[in-house]
């Protein structure tokens, strides 16, 4: 039975594991990890996860897939992916809708895709690659770019959407990248949160980011999260209704008191988007929410049966 994932999560690091598995507030329910960081290896990181599925349910999100990928996902990364998600029983497992490498050359990055019907059509195709591989839903998390290559045929809201249509995927929705792409591309970002087909939406992601000098705003999940966010994010919840909404902060960690206070921060932010009804029916929806609408995996699945 997949675990419920509701309210309030926080990444699982490794320079944050002790203090997260030792002192996290009562508001953190669930933690979210990178299988990429644990998948055939041992020793503490080993330890760490064992002691993590012990406390918390767990959901996985990954780093390098690609959904934008031009090729097809390598087999030698995908079987090991598949044994690890059922190991940790996760619910469902997202990736980026970017491209990080080609020719097997790894980037490091999540770059952009540009929005064109190609490339839309690229992406499903990897995208229902992966589910039918992995054998779970696949959400789709949007990221921030800060520049489009090439001429776009659409904006980045249809490309999303459009991707998420012909995939019939499920959606990380990202509200910090949605804010940084609205203020360094110039749209609003409640407009898009609007266009958002809130039965497609699994979980949520907030962050910080930076303001350089010269106004670019950089999405560095490496500041606290700002108040701009924290606001579109109360704005998403009253739309969306109860979603699981993960803090991330991936480097310059402060004291783990402060990211502490950032979750019941969040905590408050939710119950008063969805009130305490809203929190209790979350429990026991997460699974539901990912299975409803994945009609690939569900055919993948009766074929199985019937073979």
């Amino acid at each position: 039975m997949s675990p419920v994932i509701e309210g309030i999560g926080l990444g699982l690091r490794y320079k944050l594991a002790k203090e997260t598995l030792e002192h996290a507030p009562p508001e953190l329910r669930w933690l979210e990890l990178h299988p990429e960081n644990y998948m055939q290896r041992g020793g503490r990181f080993l330890s760490v996860l064992e002691q993590a599925r012990e406390r918390f349910p767990l959901v996985t999100h990954g780093l390098t897939m690609g959904l934008g990928a031009a090729s097809p996902h390598e087999r030698q990364y995908m079987e090991p992916l598949r044994t690890f998600l059922r190991d940790v029983k996760t619910p469902w497992h997202s990736d980026h809708l970017c491209f990080s490498g080609s020719a097997g050359v790894m980037l490091h990055d999540l770059l952009p895709l540009p929005f064109t019907r190609e490339a839309v059509d690229t992406a499903v195709a990897r995208v229902k690659e992966a589910r039918d591989q992995l054998e779970l839903p696949i959400a789709v998390e949007n990221i921030s770019y800060y520049a489009h290559p090439g001429a776009p045929e659409m904006d980045e809201a249809t490309f999303l959407l459009n991707v998420l249509e012909g995939a019939d995927a499920k959606l990380l929705l990202d509200v910090n990248n949605v804010f940084v792409n609205s203020q360094n591309h110039d749209f609003d970002p409640r407009a898009y949160i609007d266009r958002i087909p809130v039965e497609r939406v699994v979980q949520i992601h907030v962050a910080g980011h930076l303001i350089r000098p010269d106004g670019l705003i950089i999405d560095t999940h490496g500041e606290a999260v700002r108040d701009e966010v924290f606001d579109l994010l109360d704005y998403t919840l009253r739309r969306t209704g109860p979603m699981p909404v993960l803090l991330e902060r991936d480097q310059n960690f402060p004291d783990f008191a402060l990211l502490a206070e950032e979750v019941k921060r969040l905590d408050a932010i939710y119950r008063a988007a969805v009130g305490d009804s809203g929190l209790r029916a979350a429990v026991g929806d997460s699974a539901s929410r990912a299975a409803v609408g994945d009609s690939g995996l569900r055919a993948a699945a009766n074929g199985k049966a019937n073979a």
